[in-house]
C-alpha cells in the first residue's frame, strides 16, 4: 500500500494535495504531477511511502532537476513506484549500460507486497532478473535534498518508513497539511 502526498511551499507556508498515482509511469510523470501543484515555481516535495518498506522525496524547484532521494534503494527496486524512482544516475550506473538492465523493463508483477515467484537467486540485494547486479541495501540519492528546509542529513538517515513523512512534516512546519490529506 502507498501513499503519496504533494507539498508545495507558498508565501503563506506550505500547502498539502493528496495525489493520484495511477497514471505515472516515470520520472518525468513525477516531477510534472510537482510542477503542477505550484504557481510561482516555489519548492514543491512529492512524498510517497510504501508502508514499512521504504520512503522516497522527489524535490521539485522551478525548472531544475528533481533531486531525488530514496530510504532504502532494496526495497524500493521491488515495487512499481520505488524502481521509477531509481534512475542509473542515482544508482551510480552508467545510461545504457548493456549489462545493466534497465529497471523499467523488469516484470515486477506480485513483488510489491512480497509476493513473487520463487527463484534460484536468494539474495534479497537483487534486483530481479539481473544476476549479479546488486541494488544497495540503504539510502541512495541526494541526501542534502531537505537541509535547506531544517531536515538535514544526519535526520533524514535516521528516518523510518512508516514514520519518515511526518517526521519531515513536522520539521517543514506541514505536520498539519500533510495529516489532512493523509
Amino acid at each position: 500500500m502507498y501513499f503519496a502526498a504533494l507539498l508545495a511551499r507558498t508565501e503563506d507556508g506550505w500547502e498539502a494535495s493528496d495525489t493520484e498515482l495511477d497514471d505515472v509511469e516515470t520520472l518525468s510523470n513525477f516531477t510534472d504531477l510537482a510542477r503542477e501543484a505550484t504557481v510561482d515555481d516555489d519548492t514543491v516535495l512529492l512524498l510517497i511511502e510504501q508502508e514499512d518498506g521504504w520512503f522516497g522525496v522527489v524535490r521539485v524547484d522551478g525548472e531544475e532537476d528533481p533531486r531525488i532521494y530514496v530510504s532504502d534503494a532494496a526495497a524500493a527496486s521491488r515495487s512499481s513506484y520505488g524502481e521509477i524512482l531509481l534512475t542509473d544516475e542515482l544508482l551510480g550506473r552508467e545510461p545504457g549500460d548493456p549489462d545493466v538492465p534497465d529497471l523499467d523493463s523488469l516484470d515486477l508483477d506480485g513483488t510489491e507486497d512480497g509476493e513473487g515467484e520463487d527463484s534460484d537467486n536468494d539474495n534479497d540485494d537483487e534486483v530481479p532478473g539481473t544476476p549479479g547486479e546488486a541494488v544497495p541495501h540503504g539510502p541512495v540519492g541526494d541526501r542534502e535534498v531537505l537541509s535547506d528546509l531544517g531536515v538535514g542529513e544526519k535526520e533524514l538517515l535516521a528516518l523510518h518508513a512508516g514514520d519518515a513523512l511526518n517526521t519531515i512534516a513536522e520539521a517543514l512546519g506541514a505536520a498539519e497539511v500533510l495529516e489532512t490529506v493523509r
